[in-house]
């Protein structure tokens, strides 16, 4: 029987869930994430943060949140691109966050149109009094936003892997209506296809496509040093990469490399069937050519093609649902990507809390049949121990899916607004850290062009900026983040 190439991927949730009512942060026990009963796999996108950790521990432990394998403390006046979606952020100061409650309707009015027009807003180095700055506050509300599609108030749409719990007794109309499927389908394929025109016209910097068993990102040229499109997919299965290769996909695995060569695994379409059995002879010619100087060749049996090809599956199966698996597609090759996903029966979940539902797609620009989110925040004021008693704690709590430009939005205010001195707790949707993978580049990008061409993209410019730089944190994401006199301090 043929493997189904879109075999479900189970993954733990993540913490994106938004806080149930009840006591401030601070006092509330730290819970661990669930685990959903029929995870297969539930350890491989194992959460860096306890979905429930109070700001009282964040403030005691704050080197807990950070891998003991990752890079190192590093210190810059700016923050590295991150392009993992975040799905809560904790941020601290012994400046209050107060201003950040209770906005003002024409406030409200007014961030939401500074968002739609891509106002580019600079505050000072530092406010004096950010409670009475109308601009901060305008500010603020414009970097929640975001576009979402297709969107149910009582569905929760992000993250999609490992959401089955969540969605479990939800109501889901289309799950056994074949017609409203359809519609549904017919709907988000209009768009995904507008998403992919803005970004093709550098109108859109970038956007998300999240599945139930894996995520997409779509980058724009000019972007993460790249100079054409670019869509990295992850986590992947051999049967998702062998229906990719069928329908002539040229892709790579960029966090793969072959034993004994220095050169990337050729994968996609970038070598047929009959040149990939001559490199497997080769390698296998050259691994026996030892007995031949001793020789006894004659009475050592050789491994058949079979046994070949059976040990070469095993090492692509082993990697499938890891961080290494991450598929990455280039210039016009993401165009029949789109066509492909769009045709692909098998995108969506056949059965489940998610059957019939269309993928979430995300972006931080508006597109067609898209409706505009708000992400969460809310201020909370707590009592830290301290040598001489008690001091108080200040912290503002930010929860939905954070995508890189809203991070960087937020430090830019908090930069400002808390005169030079916070700190953050990050929490990152795992699946997605790996964006952050160094990618090859054919040519070293002009900053100016890049800023030129990507002049209506949405993002400030500062950004955009940090966006473009080519990606250092690798498989991993930022954890901590810490800035005193205007200086961050970041673990990842």
């Amino acid at each position: 029987a043929r493997r189904n190439p879109f075999a479900r991927l189970d993954n733990r949730p993540s913490a994106a869930a938004e806080p149930p009512d009840g006591p401030p942060r601070g006092q509330q026990e730290a819970q661990g994430p669930f685990l959903d009963s029929n995870q297969e796999n539930d350890l491989l996108w194992e959460e860096k943060f306890p979905e429930r950790a109070t700001v009282t521990e964040l403030l005691q432990t704050p080197q807990g949140s950070v891998s003991e394998s990752d890079i190192p403390s590093s210190k810059s006046t700016e923050l590295p691109a991150d392009w993992s979606i975040k799905t809560r952020l904790l941020f601290t100061s012994s400046q209050p966050f107060t201003w950040a409650d209770h906005l003002k309707a024409q406030e409200e009015a007014h961030g939401v149109i500074q968002h739609c027009r891509a106002t580019k807003v600079t505050l000072p180095q530092s406010i004096q009094d950010p409670k009475l700055s109308t601009e901060l506050r305008c500010a603020f509300q414009q970097s929640l936003i975001y576009w979402l599609q297709p969107a149910f108030p009582w569905l929760p749409l992000f993250p999609r892997i490992g959401a089955d719990r969540k969605m479990s007794g939800k109501i889901s109309p289309w799950s056994n209506d074949e017609t409203l499927q359809h519609i549904l389908m017919s709907d988000w394929s209009v768009s995904f296809t507008s998403l992919y025109n803005l970004l093709k016209t550098k109108l859109c910097p970038y956007f998300y496509v999240c599945t139930y068993q894996f995520t997409i990102l779509f980058r724009a040229a000019g972007l993460a040093g790249n100079d054409v499109i670019t869509a990295l997919i992850s986590p992947t299965t051999r049967g998702i990469r062998e229906a990719m290769k069928n329908e002539g996909i040229e892709f790579s695995l960029p966090l793969i490399k072959e034993n004994g060569h220095g050169k990337k695994k050729a994968s996609g379409t970038s070598l047929g069937q009959g040149e990939e059995q001559v490199i497997s002879d080769e390698d296998e010619d050259e691994s026996f050519s030892w007995l031949e100087e001793m020789g006894v060749q004659d009475k050592i049996k050789k491994p058949d093609i079979l046994s070949i090809k059976l040990r070469k599956e095993k090492h692509e199966v082993q990697m499938d649902h890891r961080p290494e698996s991450v598929v990455l597609v280039k210039g016009m090759n993401t165009l029949t990507l789109l066509n492909f996903l769009i045709n692909s029966k098998s995108l969506i979940a056949s059965s489940g809390p998610q059957a019939g539902l269309p993928p979430t797609l995300l972006s931080p620009v508006a597109f067609r049949g898209a409706t505009m989110q708000m992400l969460k925040a809310r201020s909370v004021n707590v009592k830290t121990q301290a040598v001489s008693g008690y001091k108080d704690q200040f912290s503002l709590e930010i929860t939905g899916p954070v995508m890189p430009h809203s991070l960087h939005s937020v430090t830019m205010l908090l930069r400002s607004s808390q005169k030079g001195s916070f700190s953050a707790g990050l929490y990152t949707h795992e699946p997605t850290a790996v964006f952050n993978t160094c990618l090859p580049v054919n040519k070293v990008l002009d900053k100016e062009t890049v800023h030129e061409e990507l002049a209506n993209c949405g993002l400030h410019p500062k950004t955009l900026d940090q966006l473009s730089q080519t990606p250092i944190l690798g498989k991993s994401s930022l954890r901590h983040v810490e800035m005193s006199d205007y200086v961050y301090n970041w673990r990842s």
